[in-house]
């Protein structure tokens, strides 16, 4: 886990190791790349997109902001000048988000060839309906009575999760204790 993990924030892990400096704490939106984040729909819900090429930024203006010369704007026009100039682009998005409902939002930005998505909230993620029609979803027994869990995100074939009960407090020490070649009330320490 901890290599995936590592691996997930090479771009921060490079640049604070080369750069001589982490880069500042900013959620998700990404430091060297504008826009990219989370932004707020007009109806409150949060949409979360990222723009990864000029392609992608010229798009961007005509189908979601559908203002096509401000891809040409010279405070814009390039990705290092996006970064730059965050802070009134923001609000550039911002004004255009204000009248629209998250739904609109994400309908523009998938004309526009954004890659893009809601943001949910846990509970809405714990209903999503993807977990429901793939099967995700187990009974598992506990000492308090059966809850639902997702299967682990890893699906081998021919092998199936291993999702039993969840044990009672001490349910095993003795047959730990055991395996350990100690007997009860004796610990390893």
């Amino acid at each position: 886990m901890l290599e995936a993990l590592t691996e997930w924030t090479a771009y921060a892990l490079n640049f604070a190791h080369y750069g001589g400096t982490p880069p500042a704490r900013n959620g998700v939106a990404h430091p060297a790349i504008a826009p990219y984040g989370q932004y707020l729909a007009g109806d409150g819900k949060p949409v979360i997109f990222g723009l990864q090429n000029d392609r992608e930024w010229r798009s961007f203006c005509a189908e979601v902001l559908q203002d096509p010369a401000l891809a040409d704007d010279e405070r814009y026009a390039t990705n290092v000048q996006r970064v730059r100039n965050r802070e009134a682009l923001d609000a550039r998005i911002a004004r255009c988000f204000a009248p629209l409902s998250h739904e609109e939002v994400l309908a523009r930005l998938d004309r526009g060839g954004i890659a893009n998505s809601a943001l949910n909230t846990m509970h809405e993620v714990w209903d999503h309906p993807q977990f429901a029609a793939r099967g995700r979803w187990r009974e598992v027994a506990t000492p308090g009575g059966p809850i639902q869990a997702l299967l682990p995100p890893a699906t081998l074939s021919g092998a199936a999760a291993a999702m039993g009960a969840v044990p009672a407090l001490g349910q095993h020490t003795a047959a730990i204790l055991a395996e350990l070649g100690l007997g009860d009330g004796e610990s390893a320490g």
